[in-house]
């Protein structure tokens, strides 16, 4: 993780460890990062996701004695519930450290926030007992001024539809269309109340007339399905602006300054249209057809320059096993190109990788090609 990043924190994992032989710190660290990579797509990759900033530093403490070295690990995530719970589960599937066996047991998940909302309550109530005592206001009055400063608006049910909304959608001649009810919760928290939600990936007839009436402006997750829901709205719609949260995040996520910033670059429709467009890189269709085989699986195949196959394995392995093999021309993988796969293949005079994605923070490489699965089908 970069020096300027930072992680707002949301959830702690705690996990110890037994190890039977003396290891080092970054010997658990390799094991950590080498024995989850892959396992769940790039999605749930830990160098990936401490490059963007959603896990912090990986902090490691241990102590080695009669040949058996014990400690633990603690991983600050400010990823979701369920993302967290299944990085805490994985911790518990890495059997080795180095050439030693290990076993790792998950301690706790600890919602800091927890800490925090007692901090907070503890710290109102000493500031609720201040001002009653120097302004002598009654406790009912004091409850109520308190109740409506915190209070939300409530997400209403809008249209035939009955989707997820604001209570400005019919008086704003500017509409947000966002994915879902969660979205128009973190919206109208910032102040943002002409915001309503598709609820699903097909387009309701409510949001088809509203954008006929209204300046409307999509502001869609970071992702795949974002993409998806995209392409539906150019279809069926006028919508006139998109916006889009950061890459891999949704907008459910975003804090209030992250959602301005996202608004104001906002662009037409039309030109995320175009850039949207790519042309189809022709390959071999045995490049083709292995790519369509691989999706899904989490695994690669290694190809030689007659295209023939070599070896098929899983991505977690892959980098260690193409610094082994020979005569690999190609590989093709259900995984993310990353920077240290991109080095291994220019070391060993591998020409193509072939993926589901490339990392943002790849250099891209004189000797080596990269192309996605989306290059090939030229979406």
């Amino acid at each position: 993780m970069g020096p300027s990043q930072t992680v707002t924190v949301k959830y702690v994992i705690s996990a110890k460890f037994e190890i039977d032989g003396v290891v080092e710190k970054p010997d658990v660290i390799g094991a950590v990062f080498g024995q989850t990579e892959g396992l769940f797509g790039p999605e749930l990759d830990l160098r990936e996701l401490q490059k963007s900033g959603r896990i912090g530093r990986i902090e490691i403490t241990l102590q080695s004695k009669q040949d058996k070295t014990t400690g633990k690990i603690i991983i600050p995530s400010s990823l979701d519930r369920v993302s967290t719970a299944i990085l805490a589960a994985s911790l518990e599937s890495i059997n080795r450290v180095g050439p030693c066996e290990s076993t790792i047991t998950l301690e706790k998940v600890e919602d800091i926030r927890d800490a925090r909302r007692k901090l907070i309550i503890n710290r109102a109530k000493e500031i609720l007992h201040q001002w009653n005592i120097e302004s002598m206001p009654s406790t009912d009055a004091i409850f109520r001024e308190v109740s409506e400063t915190l209070r939300t608006a409530k997400v209403e049910k809008y249209g035939k539809d009955k989707l997820a909304a604001g209570p400005e959608i019919d008086i704003a001649k500017e509409i947000l269309i966002v994915e879902g009810r969660a979205d128009v919760l973190n919206l109208m928290r910032c102040g943002i109340q002409n915001v309503i939600a598709l609820e699903g990936a097909k387009i309701p007839e409510t949001i088809i007339k509203l954008c006929k009436e209204k300046e409307a402006t999509a502001f869609l997750d970071g992702d795949r399905g974002g993409d998806l829901i995209l392409k539906e709205l150019l279809q069926v719609t006028n919508a006139r602006y998109i916006a889009r949260a950061p890459p891999r995040m949704e907008v459910e996520e975003l804090n209030c300054k992250e959602i301005t910033v996202a608004l104001e670059r906002k662009v037409p429709l039309e030109l995320a249209e175009k850039k949207k467009e790519r042309r189809r890189v022709l390959v071999p269709k045995q490049i083709v057809e292995a790519a369509k085989e691989l999706e899904g699986t989490l695994e690669a195949v290694l190809l030689n320059k007659e295209i023939k196959k070599v070896m098929r394995l899983p991505v977690s392995e892959l980098a260690e096993k193409l610094q082994e093999v020979k005569e690999v021309d190609t590989v093709v993988f259900d995984g993310v190109i990353t920077q240290r796969l991109v080095d291994v293949a220019d070391n060993q005079k591998i020409k193509y990788l072939v993926a589901a994605r490339v990392s943002d923070v790849v250099k891209r490489p004189l000797n080596v090609h990269l192309i996605t699965f989306t290059d090939i089908r030229g979406e």
